[in-house]
C-alpha cells in the first residue's frame, strides 16, 4: 500500500530500508534518507513511524544491551561497542 503520496513509497519500501540499512533507521526522516527522497507534506511520518515499531518489533521502543538495533550501543561507524573487551582480546593474544 502507498504511504506516502508525494514520494510515491510503499509500506514495503519502509519495511526494506528498516531491515535493509546497517544504522537501523528510527524516523520518517532516516527512511526518507535510505531512500533517497526528502519530506514534503509530513502526511505519512505517523504511519511510517508505525511501520518501523511494527518492523523493529520490541526493539523500537527500547532496546537491550547487545541487541543489534541499539542506537545507544552503536558508535559513529555502526559498530556496537564493546567497552573493554577488545582490549582483552588484544592483551590475550
Amino acid at each position: 500500500m502507498i504511504v506516502c503520496s508525494c514520494n510515491v513509497l510503499t509500506d514495503h519500501d519502509v519495511r526494506s530500508a528498516v531491515n535493509g540499512a546497517e544504522d537501523f533507521p528510527r524516523n520518517a526522516k532516516q527512511i526518507y534518507g535510505c531512500l533517497g527522497c526528502s519530506a514534503e507534506c509530513g502526511r505519512c511520518a505517523r504511519t511510517i513511524k508505525g511501520i518501523i515499531e511494527e518492523a523493529l518489533g520490541a526493539c523500537a521502543k527500547a532496546c537491550c544491551s547487545g541487541c543489534p538495533h541499539s542506537a545507544a550501543h552503536a558508535d559513529s561507524h555502526g559498530q556496537v561497542d564493546l567497552g573493554h573487551a577488545d582490549l582483552d582480546l588484544v592483551a590475550a593474544a
